[in-house]
């Protein structure tokens, strides 16, 4: 974040939708028409207690203004948000303009600064010390009266920076309330014992839990997952240590601490989600799996939850089942269109195997889901045996792997072989038994699709040969194999032009015209990617179809090296073309091509 040393202006002046409104139109963002049904807008709020910028966010401008969905005048479709509107206040009143990054807060140092009442009232909220200015972030950058306010509770120099309405809000409701209730909730629960890594041996408090029913912990979980779902997280890690628990969030395949909490709280914050879950709040001794589900915006989110006894008390990750990211359209993935077509031809066979291959973490649940989406109708019975199920989807019947009672893999499809099924999902080949029962559904007229842990397409079916299946039943039962990975995006804010070293163009194989450097792109940093240069990830795929050729190879048990060099000289893309692809075409780095493909 730049800052420079600005004063505020010495004017109050009350931010309207007709003041916005001229700042749109002045700046070009909106046309006549816009202008005029603005300004109609802004006589019809006119009333009492209507004009002015009010805590309610209901009766706010810019919330007035960005739901007339409004575009750029320009006819370039941007859609005029709130982070437009505060860029153009900042510029108006002649202050840097700041996009809040939630991530990097010191929520302490916030909390310590002002009071959660008067942020919320004037809208204002510290973001930052720097050269021993308190940096502090309002909507309406008029205000006088709030900053003349404030500077005597500051107790130091304050510097006004202009921020977006949401982005203020945000921080207040999400960070400032779950520090709040941290501190809340320590101050209560203190007085107990620290057990550190032996409170498994030890009573707290006469034998009774930590209340997790205590107002302050349920706010603070219900914080932690609203942050969460807020910073597009894919997984919570809540791992205590010696002297605190720390928080941690995974975005876009990368852990980012988010907070730290006393243990005492982290013991009742564990407790609280073991109870919401339906685990054994009095076990801690022993691994537990749960599942959690939530309602965010109109729409169900699961989480997974799984615990682990450590050193200093249980670990708990909680995975996060978004169905607009579990359950996509087939084209979302990042399939090329030739890659695309051919998945969807493989995935209307009546029957047959369809396997995809990658490592933990590669997509593989995301691609089978969408298929199986993609397929779903009341005309087909859809089964899935999985370990443990990841999301419950309606349209499935899904079913779990419990070792313990002697529900396996193998087990479950022998079952589900007797309950009519049209297609069949198996999570995972993990054994001869499980690989020759999905042999056999498909030989009986089932569609099967499933997955391997294997490096790449052809080694899958060396894999099936490994695993004790004929090479015949291989090539008449196979449709095709296809591995995956998942590759960061380059955000888009702050994408750049650099020039690759001759050593990197080397390790591709390239090299540039005398003269000349092969131009990639990179991520610069910025707020909105937290500073990684990445936003959001894609998929690259190698698509191995089994035509006559192949199968010719499959029938004579020729090692995977033949296989993937007939498949090379037929068409197939590899996953090192397909991540060379993306690079050419700015979608992503040179060092994630490196990091994902071990070039």
């Amino acid at each position: 974040m730049t800052v420079t040393s600005i004063p505020i202006p010495p004017r109050s002046r009350e931010i309207t939708i007709g003041y916005l409104g001229d700042l749109l139109f002045n700046a070009g963002f909106i046309d006549d028409r816009q202008k005029t049904d603005l300004d109609a807008l802004e006589r019809q709020s006119r009333g009492p207690a209507k004009t002015k910028l009010r805590t309610d966010e209901d009766a706010s401008p810019f919330k007035a203004i960005m739901a007339m969905n409004l575009t750029d005048a320009s006819g370039n479709g941007t859609r005029i948000d709130d982070f437009l509107l505060a860029r153009l206040v900042a510029e108006d009143a002649h202050l840097p303009f700041c996009k809040i990054d939630p991530l990097k807060l010191d929520v302490g140092m916030i909390e310590s600064k002002i009071s959660r009442p008067f942020a919320r009232r004037h809208k204002m909220v510290p973001v930052a010390i720097k050269d021993g200015k308190l940096i502090v972030a309002m909507v309406n950058p008029f205000d006088t009266n709030a900053i003349d306010s404030y500077r005597p509770m500051a107790k130091q120099d304050v510097e006004v920076v202009v921020a977006a309405e949401s982005d203020v809000i945000g921080v207040i409701t999400e960070q400032y309330g779950f520090r709040s209730s941290v501190t809340k909730a320590e101050r209560d629960l203190k007085g107990g014992f620290d057990l550190g890594n032996l409170e498994q041996y030890v009573k707290l408090k006469s034998g009774v839990e930590i209340e997790t029913s205590d107002q302050h912990i349920v706010n603070a979980v219900d914080y932690l997952l609203q942050h969460a779902y807020d910073s597009r997280a894919s997984d919570i890690h809540i791992e205590p240590k010696r002297e605190a628990a720390q928080i941690r969030f995974r975005i876009d395949g990368a852990l980012h601490e988010i907070q730290r909490v006393p243990k005492l709280v982290n013991m009742a914050i564990v407790s609280r989600l073991k109870t919401m879950c339906r685990m054994d709040i009095a076990e801690k001794r022993r691994p537990q799996d749960g599942r959690i589900k939530t309602e965010r915006e109109g729409k169900e989110i699961e989480l997974r939850v799984s615990t682990l006894p450590t050193a200093f008390g249980e670990k708990v990750v909680m995975r996060i089942f978004d169905p607009e990211v579990m359950l996509r359209n087939l084209s979302g993935l990042g399939f090329y269109e030739d890659e695309l077509k051919t998945f969807e031809e493989w995935i209307k066979r009546p029957h047959g195997i369809i396997l995809v291959t990658g490592p933990t973490g590669s997509g593989k649940t995301v691609t089978l889901y969408s298929a199986l989406k993609s397929l779903a109708s009341p005309e087909l019975n859809i089964t899935t045996i999985e370990d443990p199920i990841e999301m419950v989807y309606d349209d499935f019947n899904q079913t779990s792997v419990q070792s313990k009672i002697g529900i396996t893999f193998a087990s479950a499809l022998r079952t589900i072989l007797r309950q009519d099924p049209d297609i069949i999902m198996v999570g995972e080949i993990r054994d001869q038994e499980t690989a020759q029962n999905a042999v056999q559904a498909a030989l009986t007229g089932h569609l099967v699709f499933s997955t391997l842990h294997t490096n790449d397409a052809s080694t899958s079916v060396t894999r099936l040969i490994d695993l004790g299946i004929q090479p015949f039943l291989i090539s008449s039962t196979l449709i095709g194999a296809m591995a995956q990975r998942l590759l960061r995006k380059i955000c888009e804010d702050c994408k750049r032009n650099r020039p690759l070293t001759v050593e990197e163009a080397a390790m591709l194989n390239l090299q540039a015209p005398p003269g000349k450097r092969i131009i990639v792109k990179e991520g610069a940093g910025c707020i909105r990617c937290r500073n990684t240069g990445y936003f959001g990830r894609t998929g690259i795929f190698e698509i191995l179809p089994i035509d006559n050729a192949m199968r010719d190879l499959i029938d004579r048990s020729e090692d995977f090296i033949k296989i993937k060099e007939m498949a090379v000289k037929r068409g197939m893309r590899t996953l090192k073309q397909s991540a060379l692809r993306k690079l050419a075409e700015g979608s992503t780095t040179f060092e994630e091509v490196v990091r994902v493909t071990g070039i």
